[in-house]
């Protein structure tokens, strides 16, 4: 919890100025580029929300210009979000501040520190997942 609480110390992107994606964009771009393009069922199984909540938050990254609806590439029926150039550079974007502002909170940890750290995360992410049904793909 704390992680999350203190994410304005290591990433103190405000969020007035607009420019960067709200956590629920940053989330569901994230996996919508480890994935290639998903239909709102598609988004309600992965992440376990209803597909009002998802509604409204698709239409806001399409109103940012972040996703972009296309017909389904394997031929059914459901539309897919899929991510623009504008959603991948503001993604990107966002991926490298929150780096580098983790990169500061980590800047007097040795190599090993922050490996074992990395390491113990990604476990208990995989575990959560594991408990929840809905893991996470990863390169």
């Amino acid at each position: 919890m704390l992680l999350g609480r203190h994410s304005h110390l290591y990433a103190p992107r405000s969020r007035a100025a607009g420019w960067h994606l709200d956590r629920s964009a940053y989330v569901l771009l994230s996996r919508i580029r480890m994935d290639g393009p998903m239909s709102i069922s598609q988004l309600t199984e992965a992440f376990g929300l209803d597909a009002s909540t998802l509604n409204r938050q698709t239409a806001a990254m399409l109103r940012a210009g972040v996703v972009e609806r296309i017909p389904d590439p394997d031929g059914g029926i459901a539309r897919k979000f899929r991510i623009t150039e504008e959603g991948e550079r503001r993604l990107a974007s966002d991926r490298t501040f929150n780096v580098q502002g983790l990169e500061r909170v980590l800047e007097h940890w040795t190599a090993e520190e922050v490996a074992a750290f990395a390491a113990a995360l990604q476990r208990f992410n995989q575990d959560i997942e594991r408990l929840d049904g809905r893991p996470w793909p990863r390169p």
